[in-house]
């Protein structure tokens, strides 16, 4: 196994840390590793892809205009 080591980590994000380690049952040492994995096991984002299905929404939503009377009806609708 390789040491890593991390120097100036911000208190709040080490605090972060511990709090997520705790809720994982984890050690801070083994949450890092997590953390780490889980960001390098994302896949790539296909920016192409992503552009063309904004492309399509765009085009499906270009005639709709929300009105601020359908805005707070859903606001007031999601609070019940």
């Amino acid at each position: 196994m390789t040491t890593l080591t991390i120097k100036n980590i911000p208190m709040e994000v080490y605090e972060r840390l511990k709090r997520r380690a705790k809720a994982n049952r984890r050690s801070i040492n083994q949450e890092v590793i997590a953390v780490i994995e889980h960001a390098l096991d994302a896949p790539p984002i296909d920016v192409n892809s992503t552009l063309e299905r904004t492309r399509k929404i765009r085009e499906l939503t270009a005639q709709y205009r929300l009105q601020d009377k359908e805005l707070e009806e859903w606001k007031n609708e999601g609070r019940k």
